[in-house]
């Protein structure tokens, strides 16, 4: 009989943004609580309510998933809107993100540094503060050796769980809407 390894597990931290309820009440720390989020503390700032996680997993990914099914086993009304990790960042965020300069920064962005094709800004083109997405830059950073391949991998799992949770979101305010664009542009 051969025993199959265990993953090693690890802590990660993160924080979940949630909707469907406005405050932490008692209640809804108890049906948290009772279902699996004992390593969360619920907060309210902004009118936001979220949940700050210290969740031992295999993985990232695993941890973040695991949280949002327990999330959703709470009833309430509960639901997540979001990981709380900005996929958009500007070259400031770029430069704290990967404990370098500002100016570095604008060199990779420029080709005078690093092998060139830094990846185009996402919005903002035309702007004096334009954004790049996080998972692009730290995929081409990761490809370059600047960063480790996890911190590419794990703004990329961010990226595809924010963007699933919010057409759920977008699905749940504009039904229609959102199908008949899901078919129009996603359907082939």
């Amino acid at each position: 009989m051969t025993m199959k390894p265990e993953a090693c597990e690890s802590e990660y931290d993160f924080v979940l943004v949630l909707r469907g309820i406005s405050e932490a009440t008692e209640e809804v720390e108890s049906a948290l609580f009772e279902v699996g989020c004992d390593d969360a503390t619920i907060s309210v700032r902004s009118g936001c309510v979220y949940l700050t996680f210290s969740r031992s997993a295999p993985s990232y990914k695993d941890a973040v998933l695991s949280a949002v099914r327990d999330v959703r086993k709470a009833g309430h009304g509960i639901e997540v809107l979001r990981v709380d990790d900005c996929n958009l960042v500007t070259q400031a965020d770029i430069a704290r993100r990967i404990g370098r300069t500002r100016q570095l920064v604008q060199q990779y962005i420029n080709g005078t540094r690093g092998p060139g094709g830094f990846p185009p800004p996402a919005c903002h083109i035309a702007e004096r503060a334009p954004l790049w997405y996080w998972c692009e830059v730290s995929y081409w950073m990761s490809q370059n050796g600047i960063v480790k391949e996890q911190v590419a991998r794990e703004a990329t799992e961010v990226a595809i769980i924010n963007c699933l949770l919010d057409m759920s979101y977008q699905q749940d305010i504009y039904p229609e809407l959102a199908q008949e664009l899901f078919h129009e542009l996603l359907e082939d």
